[in-house]
């Protein structure tokens, strides 16, 4: 299909100014600047590794703390895959992928069903790391995967560090979101049954 997935959001509020552009069927080019560095290599790590061209400029209250900033780059760019990928004919629709890193190792399945929803198993064991956590990052991924109308599932088997766990995670999402965005010649509309998502 000669189709242009890209997208453009932005969304201030009180709290943040964050613009997203994004390109699906990109080459995994980044530039990610949220004033959160380890976020901003999470980031890079998904764009990376779905080949997804994205660049994240976004200020927010960070003195505060990082929740604000988080969450509603996870609204932006869950409404940029939203768009991007319109009505979502001849897609694969479910993506997956098994991603180690170190002692950490993340399942991630999902489905771009238009059905959002989010199961988020990690570890009770995990070391921390800065004031970028597990329960941080769970709010990410929940805007996103409800701004994207996604059904997201992860599951980390074992890890230890939470910068191996988020990395093992953030890689994999990017990997099975690459899988499940991809076109097949076969699927000649919407690959579902009801003939709507």
């Amino acid at each position: 299909m000669d189709l242009q997935r890209i997208s453009n959001i932005k969304r201030k509020t009180k709290e943040t100014d964050i613009s997203i552009q994004l390109n699906i069927d990109g080459e995994g080019d980044y530039k990610i600047n949220t004033g959160i560095p380890f976020f901003d290599h999470m980031l890079s790590l998904f764009s990376a590794h779905g080949f997804f061209d994205l660049s994240v400029d976004a200020k927010g209250d960070i003195e505060v703390d990082f929740h604000h900033t988080v969450e509603d780059i996870g609204i932006v760019l869950g409404e940029a895959f939203n768009s991007a990928l319109g009505d979502r004919k001849g897609i694969v629709r479910y993506g997956y992928a098994v991603t180690p890193m170190d002692e950490s190792l993340a399942y991630v399945a999902l489905d771009l069903s238009n059905r959002p929803y989010l199961i988020y198993n990690i570890p009770p064991n995990i070391i921390p790391y800065g004031n970028f956590g597990i329960q941080l990052a769970k709010e990410f991924f929940k805007s996103f995967a409800i701004k994207s109308g996604m059904n997201l599932h992860i599951n980390v088997s074992y890890g230890e560090d939470v910068h191996h766990v988020l990395e093992a995670i953030f890689k994999a999402l990017g990997r099975a979101l690459s899988q499940a965005v991809k076109f097949d010649e076969r699927i000649k509309s919407i690959l579902s049954t009801k003939g709507i998502l």
